[in-house]
């Protein structure tokens, strides 16, 4: 299939486009990127996923296809002549989807809440909760993994890309926040997992440096400043 049939309409310091670039990669499949502005939305954006009006979109065809982990399912069930992303398994397959739920809905959002916490005994208490996330991230590693690389065991799988799509914005946290949440000696498979999984030929070149995200986190902070004036 042509690369021009196969696009992505995201923004670069997305977690969430970031997921269907993995998983784009693990299929070695060819994409067009194209570049979502950050204000206003584009007409592209606003007519292609009229219900959220949000990136990701890819677009197969002339399908779009909208939301992250939908979109990372579609590409595993279409191109299936690559590694396969979900567990052939029914039990891990549902197993891989309960953690990827509680990354989404439990996890990430006590990370974020932890990067904008405000006084000493907040920040401990959300600490102690993002920290309490990983440890039970820990123990689904060495479920899911089978003492194998990665969730997904040999190679990258559905959990791998959900969780470690987060991992840019997780090392801004360490050091906004100055705390250490990958701590070897805690957890030491989720750490060396990381390493791993961000030096993959699939991610590598994907996953944003901290230090960008963080000078963008400035950019956007100053914008509303300037706005609310």
């Amino acid at each position: 299939m042509a690369k021009s049939d196969v696009k992505l309409l995201g923004f670069w310091p997305s977690s969430y486009v970031n997921r269907v670039q993995i998983a784009l990669n693990v299929k070695s499949i060819d994409y067009e990127f194209v570049e979502e502005r950050f204000r206003p939305k584009s007409e592209l954006l606003l007519s292609s996923n009229p219900v959220h009006k949000k990136i990701p979109v890819f677009f197969h065809g002339d399908k779009p296809i909208c939301e992250s982990l939908v979109i990372v399912q579609y590409i595993d069930e279409e191109w299936t002549n690559g590694p396969s992303i979900l567990p052939s398994d029914p039990y891990d397959r549902a197993v891989a989807r309960f953690w990827v739920a509680y990354v989404d809905e439990k996890w990430f959002p006590s990370l974020g809440e932890l990067r904008s916490a405000q006084g000493e005994e907040a920040k401990a208490a959300l600490i102690e909760k993002v920290v309490e996330g990983l440890a039970l991230l820990e123990e689904a590693f060495v479920e899911c993994s089978k003492g194998k690389a990665y969730f997904g065991g040999d190679s990258i799988g559905y959990l791998d890309i959900a969780f470690g799509s987060f991992l840019g914005w997780l090392k801004v946290v360490e050091i906004v926040a100055d705390v250490k949440l990958l701590d070897e000696a805690k957890i030491p498979g989720l750490a060396q997992w990381a390493v791993r999984f961000s030096s993959n030929d699939a991610v590598k070149d994907v996953l944003p440096e901290p230090e960008k995200l963080i000078e963008f986190v400035k950019i956007i902070e100053a914008r509303i400043k300037a706005a609310a004036k």
